[in-house]
């Protein structure tokens, strides 16, 4: 037979499209063509693929070898096209059994000598095949990754030689079964560790429980970073559904030494970072730093050291949750549904307000300090606390009677369970109608909250974060309706002053 098909997947965004690799062999001066619009690292996977099957004890047909890579219109990168075009060319010359191509779709990067080498994105393209019920081949560095996806069947051969003896029948490959890793329960800081400040610990721990944006503004050295980097550690655990879905970022980025860790990212990019380092972009798109924290916490440490514009660009991702990758060829969405954590200095100098130190910055250059964030991203931001330098005494007591994270995850995981079953979703992204339904506030409460709004000119936006808040911190005292108390204590998260 002259002509063979083999099932492929390419990359675009955290989809895995099916690319159809056809081999035709036919006569004529030897020569190996592919089409179907390969880029550059497609285009030298001849040299690789030749020198692979001649190392792997195979014959090189040597006709006319034409590939198509379907469909034509789609870009095909890396490559991870090597394995599939070897094994069509075996196949197309009659050194391997046809038949036994269809039931399996493969990704691989050939090395000279045959062996299989890893490539990115493998776990997306695992889950496309559970939809069309066909097994996997990949490498073996890839098989724990391909196999986090577990309806799907996964085989993985270190040699295209292992691979052609087990289509032969002669050395069957068993089923790869995941490795599975339980959560590390001490992969972050415990919370035991903060003395004092129990104001922002409850902030914490009502940030966590309903998914709220949180920000911090205090002196220097009063624990806003050291409380922010506790905050994933009293997050629930994920679920599978957000295991899968933050193992797929994590995968077509190549950080494949991150998917067998069951935790919550936590990151934390320099103050220097560009636009297109947190929302991603590129010449071929690459997730931001606000995908790369899908499902958990974005940490912006010295807030206003950003430049204003790249702050601008977590404007509309922190509605939405996702981001749009628009470029002249093609449009790419990523998830990027995270918690926005950030921490900042009251002025340029750091102490504006503390009682201990004198500010050296003047009103103007603490006004222009505030301004480098605009209303509408600070408007975003669900609680906004001030953090107070703590009395010497506390930091000299040895017996801290702090919570650890522990005992705070506890509540916030049966808080979350709560909203899961009346909404199915955190506090955070309840509508308006659902605000209605299941936030009802009774007459004292809407005129308290009315003066509050008018006191603090917040805008309508606020108005409806404070209602979720306050739910939050209901279903944290497992109050089945918003009481007064609760709404105090979210109007008092909004009442961060700006205007001094």
């Amino acid at each position: 037979m002259s002509l063979s098909i083999v099932y492929s997947r390419a990359r675009h965004g955290i989809d895995a499209p099916l690319v159809t690799v056809e081999i035709h062999l036919s006569n004529g001066l030897p020569s190996l063509n592919i089409v179907g619009l390969p880029e550059t690292a497609v285009k030298e996977s001849k040299d690789r693929v030749r020198s692979a099957i001649i190392n792997s004890h195979f014959e090189f047909p040597t006709r006319r070898i034409t590939i198509n890579l379907a469909p034509a219109d789609l870009p095909k990168e890396g490559g991870r096209f090597d394995l599939p075009i070897a094994l069509g060319i075996l196949a197309a010359s009659g050194q391997i059994p046809a038949e036994q191509l269809y039931r399996h779709e493969f990704i691989g990067e050939l090395a000279l000598t045959g062996e299989l080498r890893p490539v990115q994105g493998v776990l997306p393209a695992a889950i496309k095949c559970q939809t069309v019920k066909r097994a996997l081949v990949v490498p073996h560095l890839n098989a724990n990754e391909a196999a986090l996806c577990a309806d799907t069947v996964i085989f993985s051969a270190g040699s295209l030689l292992q691979l052609c003896a087990h289509l032969h029948g002669r050395e069957e490959l068993r089923p790869h079964v995941a490795r599975q890793t339980a959560p590390v329960a001490d992969a972050y800081p415990d919370l035991a560790d903060v003395k004092g400040q129990q104001q922002a610990r409850r902030a914490l721990e009502v940030a966590a429980a309903g998914n709220h944006n949180l920000l911090f503004n205090g002196p220097p050295g009063t624990g806003k970073t050291m409380l922010a980097s506790r905050l994933p550690g009293i997050l629930p655990a994920m679920s599978n559904s957000e295991t899968l879905a933050v193992a797929t970022i994590y995968s077509i980025t190549g950080q494949q030494q991150t998917l067998d860790k069951l935790t919550r990212p936590f990151r934390a990019p320099h103050h220097t970072a560009s636009a297109v380092a947190l929302v991603g972009g590129g010449s071929h798109p690459r997730p931001g730093e606000i995908s790369l924290a899908h499902k958990s916490i974005l940490f912006l440490d010295g807030l206003p050291e950003f430049p204003r514009k790249v702050l601008e660009v977590l404007r509309e991702p922190l509605e939405s949750g996702e981001i749009m990758i628009s470029r002249a060829k093609q449009q790419i969405s990523f998830p990027c549904d995270f918690m926005l954590v950030a921490a900042m200095n009251p002025c340029p100098c750091g102490y504006y307000g503390d009682l201990q130190r004198a500010c050296r910055c003047t009103p103007d250059q603490i006004r222009r300090y505030k301004d480098r964030i605009s209303g509408p991203l600070i408007d975003r931001i669900d609680i906004q606390l001030n953090v107070s330098r703590i009395p010497a005494q506390q930091l000299n007591q040895k017996n801290n009677s702090s919570e650890n994270s522990s005992a705070v995850r506890q509540r916030v995981t049966d808080a979350r369970a709560l909203q899961q079953q009346r909404c199915n979703k955190t506090n955070s992204k309840l509508s308006g109608k659902e605000l209605e339904q299941h936030c009802p506030l009774a007459n004292q409460q809407l005129q308290l909250l009315e003066q509050a709004v008018d006191r603090l000119h917040l805008s309508p936006r606020a108005y409806f974060k404070i209602i979720r808040v306050a739910r939050t911190i209901a279903d944290l005292a497992h109050s089945k309706d918003i009481q007064q108390q609760h709404l105090m204590e979210a109007i008092a998260y909004r009442s961060l002053d700006r205007s001094e």
